[in-house]
Parts: C-alpha cells; sequence; structure tokens
C-alpha cells in the first residue's frame, strides 16, 4: 500500500471521529438548552410564588397590627 492512500485513510478516519465529535457535541449542545430554558420557566414561576407569599405575609403582619412587615425589617444583627 502507498504512503499517500494510508495518508487519506487516516485523514479519511480522522474526519469521521471529528464529525461523530460535533455531533455529539451539537446533541448536547441541544439538551443543555432545553434544560436551561425549562430552568428559566421554573424560576419564573418560582420567583413569582415567593413574591405572591411575601405580599400574603406583609398583608397578615398589618392585618395583625404590626407595624412594618417582617419583610421590610432590618434582622436584629444590624
Amino acid at each position: 500500500m502507498d504512503k499517500n492512500m494510508e495518508d487519506g485513510k487516516a485523514a479519511q478516519a480522522r474526519l469521521r471521529q471529528l464529525e461523530e465529535a460535533l455531533a455529539h457535541l451539537a446533541r448536547i449542545t441541544e439538551d443543555l438548552s432545553e434544560v436551561i430554558a425549562r430552568q428559566d420557566g421554573e424560576i419564573a414561576r418560582l420567583s413569582r410564588r415567593v413574591e405572591m407569599l411575601m405580599r400574603a405575609a406583609a398583608e397578615q403582619q398589618l392585618e395583625a397590627g404590626g407595624t412594618l412587615p417582617l419583610a421590610d425589617q432590618r434582622p436584629p444583627h444590624w
């Protein structure tokens, strides 16, 4: 077998390996993008819930005769 033929086969094998690695990385990127999009939605939903809970707790404190809602007060160590 001559040297050029061996080099060509080696180059084709290397190219195939690189294409497989690229396809694998592209798939991982798509998967991670989906995870990030899902997490973004979950964070937004949880943030809204926390805000609603903070408002509800503040309203309850005001109704109970508190002056400042606990969420708006400085911690005692300040």
